[in-house]
């Protein structure tokens, strides 16, 4: 019974390692970079880039809603669209900055990061006047942690990309690693 289990746990070790002539399953073809477990498929290096885009989330055409390079994360300007595509709340700001601040927590959830990470914001509102920011305010508040608030700015703008659009939210959020580095 030992000789089964030991045989089992060297084939295991050598699907994850990258064995030279494993074949198809995580190792032999892995462009000369044995002794890493690379997926089906070939996986991400972390320098590639990831798009993402959620396919329940309503997206201005031309854009990706998030890029994740590393443990980067850079998403897009989010706006109050619905998944079909709706404004919500449509000449209400305060209605419109809630729903975009939801589609920003929502893609930070998807790109692996929390809104706790962002570390840079930029609101972007259509003829901004200062009288607007306590609305903003308030719906950022619902999603974007109090202590220790990310940097950023507001920014009054002509017009967005789609009109009846008041406000867009983009942000820079920087992911925590699931593991910690060895340190050798």
């Amino acid at each position: 019974m030992r000789a089964i289990v030991t045989s089992a746990v060297v084939i295991v070790l050598a699907a994850c390692t990258g064995a030279p002539g494993g074949g198809g399953g995580g190792g032999g073809g892995d462009g000369g970079r044995a002794g890493r477990f690379v997926p089906p498929g070939g996986g991400l290096e972390p320098t590639q880039p990831r798009y993402i885009n959620p396919g329940t989330l309503a997206a201005l055409p031309g854009f990706t809603h998030a890029v994740r390079a590393g443990s980067t994360l850079y998403i897009s300007g989010e706006v109050a669209l619905d998944s079909t595509g709706q404004i919500v709340g449509p000449g209400d700001l305060r209605a419109q900055a809630r729903q975009a601040f939801a589609n920003l927590a929502f893609v930070l959830k998807i790109g692996g990061a929390t809104p706790a990470d962002v570390a840079k914001l930029t609101i972007y509102v259509v003829n901004y006047s200062p009288r607007d920011f306590e609305a903003i305010r308030e719906a950022g508040a619902e999603f974007l942690p109090a202590r220790n608030p990310p940097a950023g700015i507001v920014v009054g703008v002509q017009s967005l990309p789609m009109e009846g659009l008041l406000i867009a939210v983009d942000a820079t959020a920087v992911v925590r690693a699931m593991f910690q580095p060895r340190v050798r």
